[in-house]
Protein backbone atom coordinates (compact mmCIF):
# COMPACT_ATOMS: atom_id res chain seq x y z
CA UNK A 1 0.00 0.00 0.00
CA UNK A 2 2.83 2.65 0.37
CA UNK A 3 4.09 2.32 -2.81
CA UNK A 4 0.64 3.40 -4.03
CA UNK A 5 0.14 5.99 -1.07
CA UNK A 6 3.42 8.06 -2.05
CA UNK A 7 1.07 9.65 -4.91
CA UNK A 8 -0.80 11.54 -2.13
CA UNK A 9 2.64 13.03 -1.41
CA UNK A 10 2.09 16.06 -3.91
CA UNK A 11 -1.26 16.98 -2.51
CA UNK A 12 -0.68 17.16 0.89
CA UNK A 13 -1.93 20.41 1.82
CA UNK A 14 -5.51 18.61 0.67
CA UNK A 15 -4.84 15.33 2.49
CA UNK A 16 -3.69 17.97 5.27
CA UNK A 17 -6.74 20.20 5.21
CA UNK A 18 -9.80 17.54 4.46
CA UNK A 19 -9.11 15.93 8.41
CA UNK A 20 -8.73 19.34 9.63
CA UNK A 21 -12.19 20.33 8.78
CA UNK A 22 -13.59 16.81 9.05
CA UNK A 23 -11.96 17.62 12.85
CA UNK A 24 -14.11 20.74 13.10
CA UNK A 25 -17.29 19.19 11.79
CA UNK A 26 -17.15 16.65 14.34
CA UNK A 27 -16.47 19.11 16.99
CA UNK A 28 -19.45 20.50 16.18
CA UNK A 29 -21.41 17.19 16.01
CA UNK A 30 -20.26 16.14 19.43
CA UNK A 31 -21.35 19.38 20.96
CA UNK A 32 -24.72 19.03 20.29
CA UNK A 33 -26.05 16.60 22.75
CA UNK A 34 -24.32 18.53 25.31
CA UNK A 35 -26.49 21.71 24.33
CA UNK A 36 -29.65 19.57 24.00
CA UNK A 37 -29.49 17.96 27.79
CA UNK A 38 -28.76 21.65 28.91
CA UNK A 39 -32.28 22.88 27.07
CA UNK A 40 -33.87 19.94 28.52
CA UNK A 41 -32.34 20.11 31.95
CA UNK A 42 -32.19 23.64 32.65
CA UNK A 43 -34.58 25.28 29.84
CA UNK A 44 -38.25 23.06 29.20
CA UNK A 45 -37.67 21.42 32.99
CA UNK A 46 -37.34 25.23 34.44
CA UNK A 47 -39.62 26.78 31.96
CA UNK A 48 -36.56 29.17 31.01
CA UNK A 49 -37.58 30.11 27.73
CA UNK A 50 -34.49 32.66 27.00
CA UNK A 51 -31.90 30.05 28.06
CA UNK A 52 -33.62 27.42 25.58
CA UNK A 53 -33.64 30.51 22.83
CA UNK A 54 -29.87 31.28 23.70
CA UNK A 55 -28.94 27.16 23.72
CA UNK A 56 -31.27 26.77 20.28
CA UNK A 57 -29.06 29.69 18.76
CA UNK A 58 -25.93 28.48 19.96
CA UNK A 59 -27.16 24.95 18.31
CA UNK A 60 -27.77 26.65 14.91
CA UNK A 61 -24.52 28.42 14.49
CA UNK A 62 -22.62 25.26 15.37
CA UNK A 63 -24.68 23.10 12.93
CA UNK A 64 -23.38 25.98 9.96
CA UNK A 65 -20.01 25.98 11.40
CA UNK A 66 -19.80 22.14 11.30
CA UNK A 67 -21.94 21.82 7.94
CA UNK A 68 -19.39 24.26 6.33
CA UNK A 69 -16.30 22.41 7.71
CA UNK A 70 -18.20 18.89 6.14
CA UNK A 71 -18.27 20.66 3.34
CA UNK A 72 -14.82 22.16 2.70
CA UNK A 73 -13.93 18.59 4.09
CA UNK A 74 -15.66 16.50 1.52
CA UNK A 75 -14.13 19.41 -1.11
CA UNK A 76 -10.40 18.96 -0.08
CA UNK A 77 -10.77 15.14 0.00
CA UNK A 78 -12.31 14.74 -3.39
CA UNK A 79 -9.55 17.28 -4.58
CA UNK A 80 -6.61 14.68 -3.13
CA UNK A 81 -8.25 11.42 -4.30
CA UNK A 82 -9.06 12.42 -7.54
CA UNK A 83 -5.56 14.34 -8.31
CA UNK A 84 -3.95 10.89 -6.47
CA UNK A 85 -6.06 8.68 -9.19
CA UNK A 86 -5.08 10.58 -11.55
CA UNK A 87 -1.30 10.36 -10.87
CA UNK A 88 -1.12 6.66 -10.63
CA UNK A 89 -2.89 5.88 -13.33
CA UNK A 90 -0.73 7.68 -15.66
CA UNK A 91 2.29 6.07 -14.17
CA UNK A 92 0.91 2.78 -14.51
CA UNK A 93 -0.23 3.28 -18.02
CA UNK A 94 3.73 4.35 -18.53
CA UNK A 95 4.68 1.47 -17.35
CA UNK A 96 2.49 -0.42 -19.47
CA UNK A 97 3.22 1.12 -22.42
CA UNK A 98 6.83 -0.19 -21.43
CA UNK A 99 6.43 -3.18 -21.14
CA UNK A 100 8.33 -5.77 -23.36
CA UNK A 101 5.37 -8.28 -25.35
CA UNK A 102 6.71 -11.21 -22.66
CA UNK A 103 5.34 -8.63 -20.04
CA UNK A 104 1.91 -7.78 -21.43
CA UNK A 105 1.27 -11.36 -22.18
CA UNK A 106 2.10 -12.44 -18.61
CA UNK A 107 -0.31 -9.98 -17.02
CA UNK A 108 -2.83 -10.49 -19.94
CA UNK A 109 -4.63 -7.66 -21.63
CA UNK A 110 -7.98 -8.49 -19.68
CA UNK A 111 -5.44 -8.05 -16.38
CA UNK A 112 -4.22 -5.01 -17.38
CA UNK A 113 -7.48 -3.35 -17.99
CA UNK A 114 -8.91 -4.22 -14.62
CA UNK A 115 -5.92 -2.75 -12.78
CA UNK A 116 -5.31 0.58 -14.38
CA UNK A 117 -9.63 0.80 -13.87
CA UNK A 118 -11.50 -0.51 -11.54
CA UNK A 119 -8.24 -1.62 -8.65
CA UNK A 120 -7.00 2.34 -9.23
CA UNK A 121 -10.63 3.51 -8.32
CA UNK A 122 -10.69 1.17 -5.47
CA UNK A 123 -7.16 2.86 -3.94
CA UNK A 124 -8.89 6.43 -5.28
CA UNK A 125 -12.46 5.54 -3.14
CA UNK A 126 -9.48 4.67 0.03
CA UNK A 127 -8.17 7.58 -0.10
CA UNK A 128 -10.91 10.05 -0.33
CA UNK A 129 -12.51 7.28 2.83
CA UNK A 130 -9.26 7.71 5.23
CA UNK A 131 -9.16 11.76 4.57
CA UNK A 132 -12.76 11.75 5.86
CA UNK A 133 -14.81 8.92 7.79
CA UNK A 134 -11.72 7.93 9.39
CA UNK A 135 -10.85 10.81 10.83
CA UNK A 136 -14.81 11.11 11.43
CA UNK A 137 -15.25 7.70 13.12
CA UNK A 138 -12.59 7.67 15.32
CA UNK A 139 -12.99 11.38 16.55
CA UNK A 140 -16.41 10.38 17.45
CA UNK A 141 -15.14 7.26 18.77
CA UNK A 142 -13.02 8.65 21.19
CA UNK A 143 -14.65 11.81 21.68
CA UNK A 144 -18.08 9.78 22.26
CA UNK A 145 -16.18 7.69 25.11
CA UNK A 146 -15.18 10.95 27.09
CA UNK A 147 -18.17 12.72 26.86
CA UNK A 148 -20.64 9.85 27.73
CA UNK A 149 -18.37 9.09 30.67
CA UNK A 150 -18.27 12.72 32.20
CA UNK A 151 -22.32 12.29 32.44
CA UNK A 152 -21.86 9.48 34.46
CA UNK A 153 -18.90 6.87 34.79
CA UNK A 154 -21.80 3.71 35.13
CA UNK A 155 -22.29 4.08 31.53
CA UNK A 156 -19.02 3.33 31.19
CA UNK A 157 -19.96 -0.21 31.63
CA UNK A 158 -21.86 -1.03 28.80
CA UNK A 159 -19.12 0.19 26.59
CA UNK A 160 -17.13 -2.55 28.40
CA UNK A 161 -19.58 -5.24 27.44
CA UNK A 162 -20.56 -3.90 23.99
CA UNK A 163 -17.25 -2.76 22.42
CA UNK A 164 -14.87 -6.28 22.64
CA UNK A 165 -18.27 -8.28 21.05
CA UNK A 166 -18.40 -5.71 18.09
CA UNK A 167 -14.47 -5.61 17.74
CA UNK A 168 -14.90 -9.68 17.77
CA UNK A 169 -17.53 -10.10 15.08
CA UNK A 170 -15.13 -7.67 13.01
CA UNK A 171 -12.53 -9.78 13.14
CA UNK A 172 -14.08 -12.71 12.25
CA UNK A 173 -15.78 -11.44 9.27
CA UNK A 174 -12.88 -9.52 7.86
CA UNK A 175 -10.75 -12.94 8.45
CA UNK A 176 -13.08 -15.27 6.15
CA UNK A 177 -13.32 -11.66 3.72
CA UNK A 178 -10.35 -10.22 2.88
CA UNK A 179 -9.15 -13.19 0.94
CA UNK A 180 -11.75 -13.06 -1.11
CA UNK A 181 -11.10 -9.49 -2.40
CA UNK A 182 -8.04 -10.87 -4.77
CA UNK A 183 -10.23 -13.59 -5.93
CA UNK A 184 -13.18 -11.38 -6.77
CA UNK A 185 -10.15 -8.65 -9.04
CA UNK A 186 -8.83 -11.97 -10.40
CA UNK A 187 -12.38 -13.21 -11.35
CA UNK A 188 -13.28 -9.14 -13.17
CA UNK A 189 -9.67 -10.17 -14.97
CA UNK A 190 -11.42 -12.68 -16.22
CA UNK A 191 -14.41 -11.51 -17.16
CA UNK A 192 -12.35 -8.40 -18.94
CA UNK A 193 -10.46 -10.90 -20.92
CA UNK A 194 -13.56 -12.72 -22.48
CA UNK A 195 -15.05 -8.93 -23.34
CA UNK A 196 -11.88 -7.86 -24.72
CA UNK A 197 -11.57 -10.85 -26.64
CA UNK A 198 -14.76 -10.97 -28.32
CA UNK A 199 -15.02 -7.09 -29.07
CA UNK A 200 -11.87 -7.27 -30.97
CA UNK A 201 -12.56 -10.42 -32.59
CA UNK A 202 -16.62 -9.93 -33.47
CA UNK A 203 -15.85 -10.79 -37.09
CA UNK A 204 -14.64 -14.12 -36.37
CA UNK A 205 -17.24 -14.63 -34.18
CA UNK A 206 -20.20 -13.87 -36.05
CA UNK A 207 -18.31 -15.71 -39.05
CA UNK A 208 -17.95 -19.11 -37.34
CA UNK A 209 -21.58 -18.36 -35.79
CA UNK A 210 -19.98 -18.61 -32.54
CA UNK A 211 -22.25 -16.54 -30.70
CA UNK A 212 -23.83 -18.94 -28.65
CA UNK A 213 -20.84 -20.23 -27.57
CA UNK A 214 -19.11 -17.04 -26.74
CA UNK A 215 -22.31 -16.49 -24.51
CA UNK A 216 -21.63 -19.17 -22.97
CA UNK A 217 -17.85 -18.58 -21.99
CA UNK A 218 -19.13 -15.15 -20.89
CA UNK A 219 -22.30 -16.37 -18.48
CA UNK A 220 -19.52 -18.81 -16.86
CA UNK A 221 -16.93 -16.10 -16.51
CA UNK A 222 -19.35 -13.48 -15.22
CA UNK A 223 -21.49 -16.04 -13.16
CA UNK A 224 -18.24 -16.76 -11.16
CA UNK A 225 -17.79 -13.23 -10.72
CA UNK A 226 -20.92 -12.98 -9.21
CA UNK A 227 -20.59 -16.25 -6.91
CA UNK A 228 -17.60 -15.09 -5.47
CA UNK A 229 -18.77 -11.34 -4.86
CA UNK A 230 -21.73 -12.97 -3.10
CA UNK A 231 -19.95 -14.47 -0.92
CA UNK A 232 -18.07 -11.34 0.39
CA UNK A 233 -21.07 -9.53 0.37
CA UNK A 234 -22.79 -12.37 2.17
CA UNK A 235 -20.28 -12.37 4.86
CA UNK A 236 -20.29 -8.22 5.01
CA UNK A 237 -24.02 -8.32 5.33
CA UNK A 238 -23.67 -9.90 8.93
CA UNK A 239 -21.98 -7.09 9.97
CA UNK A 240 -24.94 -4.02 10.00
CA UNK A 241 -27.53 -6.75 11.82
CA UNK A 242 -25.56 -8.08 14.71
CA UNK A 243 -23.70 -4.10 15.30
CA UNK A 244 -27.12 -2.70 15.14
CA UNK A 245 -28.37 -5.19 17.70
CA UNK A 246 -25.94 -4.59 19.56
CA UNK A 247 -26.41 -1.16 19.50
CA UNK A 248 -30.28 -1.06 20.27
CA UNK A 249 -29.32 -3.50 23.35
CA UNK A 250 -26.80 -0.56 24.55
CA UNK A 251 -29.24 1.88 23.92
CA UNK A 252 -31.79 0.04 26.23
CA UNK A 253 -29.39 -0.54 28.84
CA UNK A 254 -28.51 3.35 29.08
CA UNK A 255 -31.89 3.66 29.84
CA UNK A 256 -32.55 1.21 32.01
CA UNK A 257 -29.35 2.64 34.10
CA UNK A 258 -30.14 6.85 34.02
CA UNK A 259 -33.83 5.38 34.50
CA UNK A 260 -33.58 4.76 38.01
CA UNK A 261 -31.98 7.42 39.40
CA UNK A 262 -34.97 9.71 37.16
CA UNK A 263 -37.95 7.69 38.81
CA UNK A 264 -36.57 8.10 42.38
CA UNK A 265 -36.48 11.60 41.76
CA UNK A 266 -31.92 11.54 42.39
CA UNK A 267 -30.42 14.99 41.40
CA UNK A 268 -27.29 12.75 40.34
CA UNK A 269 -28.80 12.05 36.99
CA UNK A 270 -31.45 14.16 35.06
CA UNK A 271 -33.77 13.30 31.77
CA UNK A 272 -31.28 15.47 29.05
CA UNK A 273 -28.95 13.87 30.21
CA UNK A 274 -29.67 10.57 29.68
CA UNK A 275 -30.60 11.78 26.18
CA UNK A 276 -27.78 12.99 25.59
CA UNK A 277 -25.81 10.12 27.09
CA UNK A 278 -28.39 7.33 24.61
CA UNK A 279 -26.56 9.90 21.65
CA UNK A 280 -23.30 9.74 22.48
CA UNK A 281 -23.57 6.06 22.83
CA UNK A 282 -25.10 5.76 19.55
CA UNK A 283 -22.18 8.16 18.40
CA UNK A 284 -19.62 5.07 19.33
CA UNK A 285 -21.50 2.22 18.67
CA UNK A 286 -22.44 4.03 14.93
CA UNK A 287 -18.83 4.70 14.78
CA UNK A 288 -17.43 1.06 15.22
CA UNK A 289 -20.06 0.13 12.64
CA UNK A 290 -18.32 2.45 10.02
CA UNK A 291 -14.67 0.99 11.52
CA UNK A 292 -15.58 -2.54 10.53
CA UNK A 293 -17.21 -1.30 7.02
CA UNK A 294 -13.91 0.94 6.31
CA UNK A 295 -11.69 -2.36 7.13
CA UNK A 296 -13.59 -3.63 4.28
CA UNK A 297 -12.73 -1.15 1.86
CA UNK A 298 -8.85 -1.09 3.72
CA UNK A 299 -8.99 -5.09 2.62
CA UNK A 300 -10.30 -4.40 -0.86
CA UNK A 301 -7.74 -1.18 -1.49
CA UNK A 302 -4.98 -3.48 -0.31
CA UNK A 303 -5.90 -6.32 -2.55
CA UNK A 304 -5.94 -3.70 -5.18
CA UNK A 305 -3.07 -1.58 -4.56
CA UNK A 306 -1.01 -4.91 -4.23
CA UNK A 307 -2.15 -5.50 -8.04
CA UNK A 308 -0.90 -2.07 -8.88
CA UNK A 309 2.09 -2.21 -7.17
CA UNK A 310 3.09 -5.40 -9.74
CA UNK A 311 2.54 -3.16 -12.26
CA UNK A 312 4.33 -0.16 -11.09
CA UNK A 313 7.22 -2.43 -10.22
CA UNK A 314 7.50 -4.63 -13.42
CA UNK A 315 10.96 -3.19 -14.73
CA UNK A 316 11.01 -3.66 -18.29
CA UNK A 317 12.44 -6.57 -19.74
CA UNK A 318 14.15 -4.88 -22.57
CA UNK A 319 15.73 -1.74 -20.73
CA UNK A 320 18.09 0.94 -22.97
CA UNK A 321 21.57 0.81 -23.25
CA UNK A 322 24.45 3.41 -22.85
CA UNK A 323 25.45 4.22 -26.31
CA UNK A 324 24.80 7.37 -27.17
CA UNK A 325 27.72 8.47 -29.75
CA UNK A 326 27.42 7.92 -33.32
CA UNK A 327 27.23 4.47 -35.03
CA UNK A 328 30.20 4.03 -36.94
CA UNK A 329 27.58 2.75 -40.27
CA UNK A 330 24.66 3.54 -41.51
CA UNK A 331 21.61 1.27 -42.97
CA UNK A 332 23.18 -1.97 -41.74
CA UNK A 333 21.66 -5.20 -40.03
CA UNK A 334 23.99 -8.22 -38.96
CA UNK A 335 23.06 -11.12 -37.20
CA UNK A 336 25.90 -12.87 -35.63
CA UNK A 337 25.71 -16.67 -34.82
CA UNK A 338 21.88 -15.74 -32.90
CA UNK A 339 20.02 -18.72 -31.91
CA UNK A 340 16.35 -17.47 -29.78
CA UNK A 341 13.59 -19.14 -28.09
CA UNK A 342 10.47 -17.38 -26.63
CA UNK A 343 10.57 -16.49 -22.76
CA UNK A 344 9.47 -18.98 -20.91
CA UNK A 345 9.12 -21.70 -23.39
CA UNK A 346 11.14 -24.85 -22.47
CA UNK A 347 11.49 -26.63 -26.07
CA UNK A 348 13.83 -26.10 -28.39
CA UNK A 349 15.37 -22.56 -29.93
CA UNK A 350 13.09 -21.31 -32.91
CA UNK A 351 16.19 -19.47 -34.00
CA UNK A 352 19.67 -21.55 -34.60
CA UNK A 353 22.96 -20.26 -35.56
CA UNK A 354 21.47 -17.02 -37.92
CA UNK A 355 23.85 -15.27 -39.39
CA UNK A 356 23.81 -12.59 -42.28
CA UNK A 357 23.91 -8.90 -42.87
CA UNK A 358 22.25 -7.02 -44.98
CA UNK A 359 24.14 -3.53 -46.39
CA UNK A 360 22.79 0.37 -46.68
CA UNK A 361 19.88 0.38 -49.49
CA UNK A 362 20.02 -3.15 -50.53
CA UNK A 363 16.81 -5.43 -49.76
CA UNK A 364 16.71 -8.36 -48.35
CA UNK A 365 14.12 -11.09 -48.71
CA UNK A 366 13.43 -13.62 -46.61
CA UNK A 367 11.12 -16.94 -47.02
CA UNK A 368 10.43 -20.16 -45.67
CA UNK A 369 7.49 -22.35 -44.89
CA UNK A 370 5.26 -21.36 -42.15
CA UNK A 371 6.36 -21.48 -38.63
CA UNK A 372 10.23 -21.52 -39.30
CA UNK A 373 10.88 -18.60 -37.52
CA UNK A 374 11.03 -15.61 -40.13
CA UNK A 375 8.69 -13.06 -38.17
CA UNK A 376 10.59 -14.03 -34.88
CA UNK A 377 13.90 -13.34 -36.64
CA UNK A 378 12.93 -9.52 -37.47
CA UNK A 379 11.51 -9.33 -34.15
CA UNK A 380 14.93 -9.27 -33.01
CA UNK A 381 16.24 -6.09 -34.95
CA UNK A 382 14.42 -3.76 -32.85
CA UNK A 383 14.69 -5.47 -29.67
CA UNK A 384 10.43 -6.65 -29.42
CA UNK A 385 12.65 -9.78 -27.85
CA UNK A 386 16.49 -10.01 -27.61
CA UNK A 387 18.27 -12.93 -29.08
CA UNK A 388 18.82 -15.90 -26.10
CA UNK A 389 22.36 -16.31 -27.97
CA UNK A 390 24.59 -14.40 -30.11
CA UNK A 391 24.37 -10.60 -31.48
CA UNK A 392 22.26 -8.23 -33.49
CA UNK A 393 23.59 -5.44 -35.02
CA UNK A 394 22.31 -2.17 -36.09
CA UNK A 395 24.51 0.51 -37.82
CA UNK A 396 27.73 -1.46 -35.89
CA UNK A 397 25.94 -1.40 -32.77
CA UNK A 398 24.75 -3.94 -30.94
CA UNK A 399 21.06 -3.27 -30.60
CA UNK A 400 21.40 -4.08 -26.79
CA UNK A 401 23.56 -1.05 -26.31
CA UNK A 402 21.09 1.26 -27.73
CA UNK A 403 18.77 3.37 -25.95
CA UNK A 404 15.32 1.95 -27.44
CA UNK A 405 14.06 5.35 -28.44
CA UNK A 406 17.33 5.67 -30.68
CA UNK A 407 17.27 2.29 -32.12
CA UNK A 408 13.53 2.32 -32.65
CA UNK A 409 13.51 5.55 -34.51
CA UNK A 410 16.06 3.89 -37.41
CA UNK A 411 13.56 1.43 -38.09
CA UNK A 412 10.14 1.40 -39.82
CA UNK A 413 8.60 -1.69 -38.99
CA UNK A 414 5.34 -2.99 -40.67
CA UNK A 415 3.64 -5.46 -39.04
CA UNK A 416 2.16 -9.06 -40.04
CA UNK A 417 -1.37 -7.37 -38.72
CA UNK A 418 -2.59 -4.03 -40.03
CA UNK A 419 -2.86 -1.66 -36.96
CA UNK A 420 -4.89 1.47 -37.90
CA UNK A 421 -6.73 3.82 -35.45
CA UNK A 422 -10.00 5.69 -35.16
CA UNK A 423 -8.41 8.92 -36.94
CA UNK A 424 -7.98 10.83 -40.41
CA UNK A 425 -6.14 8.90 -43.05
CA UNK A 426 -3.50 11.94 -42.67
CA UNK A 427 -3.08 11.19 -38.69
CA UNK A 428 -2.59 7.54 -39.28
CA UNK A 429 0.11 7.99 -42.16
CA UNK A 430 1.35 10.68 -39.64
CA UNK A 431 2.07 8.38 -36.99
CA UNK A 432 5.66 7.79 -38.83
CA UNK A 433 6.66 11.22 -38.43
CA UNK A 434 4.07 13.61 -36.09
CA UNK A 435 6.39 16.71 -38.03
CA UNK A 436 5.67 15.22 -41.83
CA UNK A 437 4.12 17.99 -44.06
CA UNK A 438 1.07 17.88 -46.30
CA UNK A 439 3.83 17.05 -49.32
CA UNK A 440 5.49 13.92 -47.11
CA UNK A 441 2.17 12.19 -46.15
CA UNK A 442 1.16 12.45 -49.88
CA UNK A 443 4.61 11.07 -51.14
CA UNK A 444 4.43 7.91 -48.61
CA UNK A 445 1.20 7.17 -49.58
CA UNK A 446 1.32 7.28 -53.40
CA UNK A 447 4.78 4.89 -52.79
CA UNK A 448 2.85 2.58 -50.83
CA UNK A 449 -0.31 2.33 -53.68
CA UNK A 450 -2.51 4.16 -51.67
CA UNK A 451 -2.99 7.77 -52.80
CA UNK A 452 -5.71 6.22 -55.52
CA UNK A 453 -8.18 4.75 -53.48
CA UNK A 454 -7.51 7.51 -50.87
CA UNK A 455 -8.32 10.24 -53.17
CA UNK A 456 -11.44 8.45 -53.90
CA UNK A 457 -12.83 8.88 -50.58
CA UNK A 458 -15.21 11.88 -49.83
CA UNK A 459 -12.94 13.93 -47.55
CA UNK A 460 -9.83 12.36 -49.19
CA UNK A 461 -7.32 12.26 -46.84
CA UNK A 462 -9.33 14.00 -44.10
CA UNK A 463 -11.03 11.16 -44.02
CA UNK A 464 -12.19 9.48 -41.15
CA UNK A 465 -10.92 5.54 -40.40
CA UNK A 466 -13.17 3.13 -38.20
CA UNK A 467 -12.05 1.85 -35.23
CA UNK A 468 -9.44 -0.72 -36.33
CA UNK A 469 -10.10 0.17 -40.23
CA UNK A 470 -13.21 -2.12 -40.60
CA UNK A 471 -14.36 0.62 -43.23
CA UNK A 472 -11.04 -0.66 -45.26
CA UNK A 473 -10.32 -3.84 -47.02
CA UNK A 474 -7.12 -5.73 -45.98
CA UNK A 475 -5.23 -4.53 -48.75
CA UNK A 476 -5.92 -0.77 -47.89
CA UNK A 477 -5.12 -1.54 -44.40
CA UNK A 478 -1.78 -2.67 -45.45
CA UNK A 479 -1.56 -0.16 -47.69
CA UNK A 480 -1.87 2.65 -44.94
CA UNK A 481 0.84 0.78 -43.05
CA UNK A 482 2.91 0.69 -44.96
CA UNK A 483 2.45 4.37 -45.90
CA UNK A 484 2.82 5.28 -42.38
CA UNK A 485 6.13 3.63 -41.76
CA UNK A 486 7.74 4.96 -45.38
CA UNK A 487 6.37 8.69 -43.43
CA UNK A 488 9.05 8.05 -40.80
CA UNK A 489 11.57 7.80 -43.21
CA UNK A 490 13.85 5.29 -41.59
CA UNK A 491 17.28 3.82 -42.37
CA UNK A 492 15.82 0.47 -42.14
CA UNK A 493 12.21 -0.81 -43.51
CA UNK A 494 10.80 -4.19 -42.15
CA UNK A 495 7.57 -5.63 -43.58
CA UNK A 496 6.79 -8.58 -41.71
CA UNK A 497 5.13 -10.34 -44.36
CA UNK A 498 2.81 -6.74 -44.90
CA UNK A 499 2.31 -7.46 -48.67
CA UNK A 500 0.10 -10.56 -48.30
CA UNK A 501 -3.37 -8.63 -49.12
CA UNK A 502 -2.01 -7.36 -52.24
CA UNK A 503 -2.86 -8.51 -55.55
CA UNK A 504 0.37 -9.79 -57.56
CA UNK A 505 0.18 -6.26 -59.65
CA UNK A 506 -0.39 -3.89 -56.81
CA UNK A 507 2.32 -5.80 -55.08
CA UNK A 508 4.91 -5.00 -58.03
CA UNK A 509 3.90 -1.58 -58.48
CA UNK A 510 5.26 -1.33 -54.59
CA UNK A 511 8.50 -3.34 -55.09
CA UNK A 512 9.22 -1.55 -58.07
CA UNK A 513 8.25 2.44 -56.51
CA UNK A 514 10.41 1.09 -52.85
CA UNK A 515 13.17 0.12 -55.49
CA UNK A 516 13.18 3.54 -57.34
CA UNK A 517 12.03 6.15 -54.02
CA UNK A 518 13.84 4.90 -51.51
CA UNK A 519 17.65 3.93 -53.03
CA UNK A 520 19.12 4.50 -49.52
CA UNK A 521 16.54 2.80 -47.64
CA UNK A 522 17.73 -1.15 -46.33
CA UNK A 523 14.64 -3.09 -46.87
CA UNK A 524 13.89 -6.60 -45.25
CA UNK A 525 10.92 -8.14 -46.15
CA UNK A 526 8.91 -11.13 -44.94
CA UNK A 527 7.41 -12.62 -47.74
CA UNK A 528 5.59 -15.95 -48.67
CA UNK A 529 5.22 -15.66 -53.09
CA UNK A 530 8.45 -16.66 -54.46
CA UNK A 531 7.15 -13.69 -57.63
CA UNK A 532 7.67 -11.07 -54.61
CA UNK A 533 11.13 -11.09 -53.70
CA UNK A 534 12.29 -12.64 -56.92
CA UNK A 535 14.39 -9.36 -57.70
CA UNK A 536 15.93 -8.70 -54.26
CA UNK A 537 19.60 -8.23 -53.94
CA UNK A 538 19.59 -11.00 -51.34
CA UNK A 539 17.42 -13.88 -50.24
CA UNK A 540 17.37 -15.59 -47.20
CA UNK A 541 16.35 -19.15 -47.44
CA UNK A 542 15.09 -20.28 -43.50
CA UNK A 543 14.43 -23.83 -42.73
CA UNK A 544 13.61 -25.43 -39.50
CA UNK A 545 14.95 -21.89 -37.81
CA UNK A 546 18.66 -21.92 -39.80
CA UNK A 547 19.11 -19.83 -42.54
CA UNK A 548 19.96 -22.54 -44.88
CA UNK A 549 20.96 -20.30 -48.18
CA UNK A 550 21.70 -16.99 -48.63
CA UNK A 551 22.22 -15.31 -52.00
CA UNK A 552 20.19 -13.80 -55.42
CA UNK A 553 17.51 -16.00 -56.86
CA UNK A 554 19.07 -17.18 -59.96
CA UNK A 555 22.21 -18.70 -57.37
CA UNK A 556 19.57 -20.16 -55.60
CA UNK A 557 17.91 -21.93 -58.26
CA UNK A 558 21.04 -23.75 -59.13
CA UNK A 559 21.99 -24.59 -55.03
CA UNK A 560 19.45 -24.44 -53.02
CA UNK A 561 16.94 -27.44 -52.93
CA UNK A 562 14.35 -25.62 -50.59
CA UNK A 563 14.29 -22.70 -52.55
CA UNK A 564 13.78 -24.52 -55.49
CA UNK A 565 11.17 -26.94 -54.52
CA UNK A 566 8.96 -23.69 -53.20
CA UNK A 567 9.32 -22.04 -56.52
CA UNK A 568 8.49 -24.95 -58.24
CA UNK A 569 5.31 -25.28 -56.15
CA UNK A 570 4.09 -21.84 -56.79
CA UNK A 571 4.87 -21.51 -60.17
CA UNK A 572 3.41 -24.99 -60.36
CA UNK A 573 0.08 -23.40 -58.54
CA UNK A 574 0.32 -20.33 -60.77
CA UNK A 575 -0.69 -22.02 -63.74
CA UNK A 576 -2.91 -24.57 -62.67
CA UNK A 577 -4.93 -21.35 -61.55
CA UNK A 578 -4.20 -19.98 -65.03
CA UNK A 579 -5.43 -23.18 -66.95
Amino acid sequence: MSKVLKYLKRYWYFALLSPLFMILEVSMDLVQPSLMSRIVDEGIISGDIGLILELGVQMLIFTVIGCCGGILSGVFGNLAAQNFSNDLRKDAFSRVMKMSFQQTDKFTIGSLVTRLTNDITACQDFVGMALRMMVRTLMQFIGGIVMVLSINAAFGYILLITLPIQILVIILVLRKGAPLFSVVQSKLDRVNSVVQENVSGARVVKAYTREEYENERFCKANDELVSTNLRVQKLMALLTPVLSILMNASVIAVIYIGGEPVRSAAESIQVGSIMAAITYITQILMSMMMIGMMFQQVTRASASASRIREVLEADPVISDGDFTGSAPESGTVEFRNVSFRYPGVQSGNVLTGVNFRANKGETVAILGATGCGKTSLVSLIPRFYDATEGDVFVDGVNVRDYKLDDLRHRIGFVLQKSELFSETIEQNIRWGDPDASDEDVRRAAEIAQADEFISGFTDGYKDMITEKGSSLSGGQKQRLSIARAIAKKPEILIFDDSMSALDLSTDAKLQAALREKLKGTTVITIAQRVASVMRADKIAVIDGGRIVAFDKHDNLMKTCDVYRDIYNSQMREGAEQVG
